[in-house]
Order: C-alpha cells, then structure tokens, then sequence
C-alpha cells in the first residue's frame, strides 16, 4: 500500500521557499520533516504528487527532496524503491527533484 500526497491538497496550496523560520506552513523543510520523514522511516512508499501548482521554487524542491538524504541519510536507491513523484503538467519539477536528491548524495 502507497501513501499517497497531494501537495496542494495536503500541504499548501502555493509551497514555497527553504527554511520553516523563513516561510512557515509552506517551506520545504516542513514538508520533508512532516509528511515524507515519517513515511519513508517506516519504509511505507509514498507518492508525492506535485501536481496542482506551477511555481515550484527550486529552494523548495531541493529542501524537500535533497534534505531527505542531507539531513536524513536516505540512501538514493532507497528512496528510489520507495518514493515516486510525479505532476502531470511538468515533468522538469520532478526531474528538479531527483536532480537535487542525486545532488544531495
């Protein structure tokens, strides 16, 4: 059974920016802190869909997803067995995504 996270839904509907303390209730560190982490260390699989907003930042994009193996020691094939993200629309947003976790490693 997959988790399923429909980020505007879920979330916020416009996430935006790095850092908790700098954009609270829609920062990437939150996202990654309160709804990935505890999924992923309960080896759960989790589908993260991005889909609904258009103006990810980058900041965003790379605490959220990057942050999971900079701060989390997520290995990459790990959350590669694990995490699936998608938005329908724009499939740069999600290769963004997989770049930065690849980054982070």
């Amino acid at each position: 059974m997959s988790i399923v996270i429909n980020v505007v839904n879920d979330f916020h509907p416009r996430p935006f920016g790095r850092y908790k303390k700098t954009a609270e209730g829609r920062s990437g560190e939150e996202f990654r802190d309160d709804y990935l982490v505890k999924h992923l260390k309960q080896n759960q699989d989790v589908i993260v869909d991005l889909t609904g907003y258009n103006r990810y930042g980058p900041s965003f994009i790379d605490e959220a997803f990057g942050g999971l193996v900079r701060k989390y020691k997520f290995p990459v094939e790990f959350l590669r067995q694990h995490l699936v993200i998608k938005h329908d629309l724009l499939e740069s947003v999600v290769a963004l995504a997989w770049d930065r976790i690849e980054a982070a490693a």
